[in-house]
């Protein structure tokens, strides 16, 4: 198993409507098409053997790699040092827009600096997750690989005098050729899928222009954002990640590009997160906004508004609402086991889809309602039909809100009455009051005012437990969980309220590793899955923006600092991190990067507000 790279090894490129992974050496190893959660093409990051990859590495055996964005873009470059010269791979996807299309397109550019270098590429698509054959047909200027429903095209980017390109093939029906350059030289590739013709002679002209346009998008977009404060660099590459892992047609945001990820190296904790979750992306809102960037989340609140739209009115066991959709707002995720795959690392089984897309998590529907009231208040205002909806949304919580299910974790040990579920849907007819007050709009207020006072007044009650002095995981049970560090980001409670400031102590001494913040203890509290877990990065985060919303901004800088030296070597984060400081889960994860940019603002106004970057 070692020869796969460590998850924290990758740089991440995309087009707005799917993305690929690339390792520290060259290798492309995680790439769907034609969208985030279409099958793989290539996806030698769970098999390294059948998964597939279109590999770009020195001839040389022995050669150092460093990796970087091209500055304040999402234009990855690979460099390679070796004794005979210095190349680097210049990586991106032109955007595509917001029109769903099948053409997406690979563009790997090589380039020779110093001295020589000769590059070996390997080209060896798997379709539809290694399960369908495909053929491959070579010509003087590039070549085909035809599978069912799918063609990879290959382009070549040559200049008059260049070599016809230069093959081998497996008994697999692989693409394998070197290519040789001299300092100054650059040429490459461009993988395109459903091509509209055949293989073509790319110009070095045509190459760099896409190479300019592609830049020059990423910087317009990005200029958009006002966020001056401390954490610049590490805030905007988060926003660029963000927008990465988002599908221009609907606005939808997917929780990771990837599936199949551990959360424990040889556990069973390996979900697809190529989804978009109502919760992840209604916190997108809040970055997104916070950053300035109105238009992107505006389309989200479009999407969120659609699928409020498409289930008012709905009430079964699950409740009007789905947890989690495909991009295009589609529900079908039904859940299955790559059988033919080993895991990454060995850690079966692979999943693709989510069962949990039928689990009843009650959070949702204040997450919903707090991200629309939020846009309200920056001037994405709610139509019509949009209040309609969310009336019956709020009818059926009303009858619903009482009563246990999976929680935010999506536990699989059975459903509990979740505090953080019950502050969420206080959260939910809080911001309806509100939002009904702000527009002039008709609302059954009363009701409203009633279900909000009896859940306040039961998270008081039963969500505390008078020995630990601590707001609990669920009624009946004293496990803390770091869920509740959003209690006073949602304003159930004031931060410097007693009871919080006891329930923040008591999650220092037993959620906290030196920094680092645990989600919950499972060994306290099953979750119906065997093994454990690292720390929740999304959690740490949070935590920094509770320390800062109670006062302690000296805390809440160490601990944001600390966090930053956890980010691979572009910025990036995945799921968890493990005791030796490794990253662990789908990579890299929407929700800890919006934590992020809260972190960080939040933090920023609290030392501002202070006067100095001290107390």
């Amino acid at each position: 198993m070692d020869n796969y790279p460590l998850i924290e090894n990758h740089g991440l490129i995309g087009d707005l409507q799917t993305a690929a992974l690339v390792t520290t050496d060259g290798t492309i190893d995680w790439f769907c098409c034609p969208r985030f959660d279409s099958p793989s093409v290539f996806g030698a990051l769970l098999d390294r053997e059948k998964g597939g990859h279109f590999t770009v590495a020195p001839a040389q055996k022995t050669y150092a790699t460093k990796q970087l964005y091209f500055p304040d873009t999402a234009v990855l470059v690979t460099r390679f040092m070796t004794e005979a010269g210095a190349g680097e791979v210049v990586d991106f996807m032109p955007v595509t827009g917001r029109t769903a299309t099948p053409r997406h397109r690979l563009v790997r550019m090589l380039r020779c600096v110093r001295g020589s270098m000769t590059f070996e590429i390997g080209i060896a698509p798997r379709f539809d997750y290694g399960r369908k054959p495909h053929k491959l047909h070579v010509t003087d200027h590039g070549a085909v690989f035809a599978a069912e429903g799918l063609e990879l095209t290959v382009h070549a980017v040559r200049e008059p005098g260049d070599e016809r390109l230069v093959n081998s093939l497996t008994g697999e029906q692989d693409l394998h050729f070197s290519l040789t350059l001299q300092a100054g030289q650059e040429r490459g590739l461009v993988l395109e899928s459903s091509a509209d013709g055949p293989p073509r002679e790319i110009r070095l002209s045509e190459f760099q222009q896409l190479f300019d346009d592609t830049v020059r998008y990423w910087r317009s977009w990005l200029s958009q954002s006002h966020y001056s404060g401390r954490w610049r660099e590490a805030v905007e590459r988060s926003a660029v990640t963000l927008k990465l892992m988002t599908y221009a047609p609907s606005g939808a945001l997917v929780a990771a590009p990837t599936a199949g990820l551990p959360e424990q190296l040889g556990g069973e904790r390996n979900w697809d997160y190529r989804f978009t979750w109502i919760r992840d992306a209604s916190f997108s809102v809040y970055a997104l906004l916070g950053l300035g960037f109105k238009e992107e989340a505006t389309s989200f609140i479009g999407w969120l508004r659609d699928r409020v739209k498409e289930r008012a009115g709905s009430a079964g066991d699950t409740g009007p609402m789905n947890i989690m959709y495909r991009v295009d707002g589609s529900s079908d995720l039904t859940e299955e086991i790559l059988e033919h795959w080993e895991g990454y690392q060995g850690s079966a089984p692979v999943r693709i889809g989510n069962g949990a897309a039928e689990q009843l998590q009650m959070d949702i529907y204040g997450e919903a309602l707090d991200s629309i009231y939020f846009a309200h208040q920056r001037g994405i205002a709610l139509d019509h039909k949009g209040w309609t909806s969310l009336l019956t949304l709020l009818e059926w919580l009303s009858e619903h809100w009482d009563q246990p299910g999976e929680g935010l974790w999506e536990t699989r040990g059975g459903r509990k009455n979740f505090t953080y579920g019950r502050v969420m849907s206080w959260v939910a007819f809080d911001r309806a009051l509100r939002l009904a007050a702000a527009s002039g709009r008709p609302a059954h207020v009363a009701r409203w005012s009633k279900e909000r006072d009896k859940i306040y007044e039961q998270v008081l009650t039963k969500g505390w437990d008078d020995g630990r002095k601590a707001f609990v995981q669920h009624f009946g049970s004293d496990v803390l969980d770091s869920s509740l560090l959003r209690m006073p980001t949602v304003g159930f409670i004031t931060p410097d309220d007693p009871m919080w400031i006891s329930t923040l102590d008591a999650m220092d001494r037993e959620l906290v590793s030196d920094s680092l913040v645990y989600r919950y203890n499972p060994e306290a509290s099953p979750d119906g899955l065997r093994g454990s877990e690292g720390t929740f990065s999304l959690c740490t985060f949070m935590y920094v923006d509770a320390l800062a919303r109670a006062g302690r901004a000296d805390q809440a800088r160490l601990v944001l600092e600390k966090m930053l030296t956890y980010a691979n070597h572009l910025g990036l984060y995945s799921e968890e991190i493990d005791l030796t400081g490794r990253q662990l889960g789908n990579f890299p994860q929407a929700f800890t990067h919006l934590a992020l940019i809260d972190a960080a603002i939040t933090l920023d106004a609290t030392l501002n507000r202070a006067g100095s970057d001290g107390a």
